[in-house]
């Protein structure tokens, strides 16, 4: 066990500090991007050897003994192995895929709500490829019928995402620039 390790063990940590829940990205052994945990989290994981420092750069965390370094990006030291991620099904997910903007209009919309393609009355799923979003206006035009009964047509066809690293940790990545290195490709 190091000294880091021991000092950080016997000392108290001041979580109240600012920065302790800022995201830190975890790769993993292959620096392949697996999660965004708190700050906290990655210094357990530093603290017990399961990880290391790739990227610092936000400065130091002070505790009763010693000080520990903020970091930014963090390594596992062993390979987690696990299948390929997919985007879940989710109102939220359906709005980032369709940019925020009403499928029908093209307008952005402050309450956007998401409207079955095909309506679930008719047998329309509850799928990627048969869910879009849609402004109030437009889905009430809308109703319980279909799309050619209305003349209506979609600005895009709709479709499952892919789950890359840049989708799936990209709104962190806007704001974290250190990031953008480990994100592609994957």
């Amino acid at each position: 066990m190091t000294d880091l390790n021991v000092t950080a063990q016997q000392s108290l940590f001041c979580w109240q500090e600012p920065g302790v829940n800022e995201p830190v990205l975890v790769l993993n052994r292959n620096f392949e991007p697996l999660n965004v945990c708190n700050t906290r989290r990655a210094i357990g994981l530093l603290l017990v050897g399961k990880a290391e420092i790739v990227e610092n750069g936000r400065g130091y965390i002070h505790t009763v003994n010693t000080r520990l370094p903020r970091p930014s990006v963090i390594r596992l030291n062993y390979m987690i192995k696990r299948p390929r991620p997919h985007v879940k099904l989710s109102k939220r997910e359906i709005f980032r895929r369709d940019e925020f903007r009403c499928q029908y209009c093209g307008e952005e919309h402050p309450r956007l709500t998401v409207d079955h393609i095909v309506p679930r009355r008719l047998g329309g799923a509850y799928s990627w490829d048969n869910l879009v979003a849609a402004c109030p206006t437009c889905n009430r035009h809308k109703g319980g019928r279909s799309l050619s009964e209305l003349h209506m047509r979609l600005i895009r066809p709709p479709f499952e995402p892919s789950a890359s690293a840049r989708y799936l940790f990209g709104r962190q990545a806007r704001e974290y620039h250190e990031w953008a290195r480990y994100l592609e490709g994957w």
